[in-house]
């Protein structure tokens, strides 16, 4: 069988611009998704530089630069890089409002819209651009065979 699975079908009566605005949607999520990769890196370097400070602070010290160990110590390692919050603290907020919420409108949408359905406008644009009846560009991949190893 050399069709999309029937998750990657448009139901039937959806029309092309409800499509196109859901791919819209899922275009948006995939760069939030990748906007958040980028705030949890931040948070890990972040994070990364600040034990390695620490660790500078102790060699200033063991190199006998005690006021200059205190002074970096008092007013940089462990510092917010926001008022008052740590990297941890932004990301948890990210991930509670923004982040929630985009990812529950474009659910709302496509469940309401198209039964849940994702990456409609991918799945027709393979429809369109592979090659029916040629290896590689299969619908879908093809069942695993079933191996019985009872004996």
């Amino acid at each position: 069988m050399d069709e999309p699975a029937p998750r990657h079908t448009r139901p039937e009566g959806v029309d092309d611009a409800t499509i196109e605005a859901l791919g819209k949607m899922s275009e948006a999520i995939e760069v939030v998704e990748d906007a958040r990769g980028h705030l949890y890196r931040f948070h890990r370097m972040s994070g990364m530089a600040d034990l390695a400070l620490g660790g500078g602070v102790d060699l200033l010290r063991q190199a006998g630069h005690a006021g200059l160990a205190d002074r970096v110590s008092a007013e940089l390692v462990g510092r917010n890089v926001i008022e008052g919050r740590w990297t941890f603290q932004i990301v948890e907020e990210y991930d509670d409002g923004h982040y929630a919420t985009f990812k529950d409108c474009e659910e709302a949408a496509r469940t309401s819209l198209v039964g849940g359905r994702r990456h409609l406008v991918e799945a027709e644009m393979k429809e369109d651009r592979r090659t029916h009846g040629r290896r590689h560009h299969e619908a879908r991949p093809h069942e695993a065979p079933v191996v019985d190893n009872t004996d």
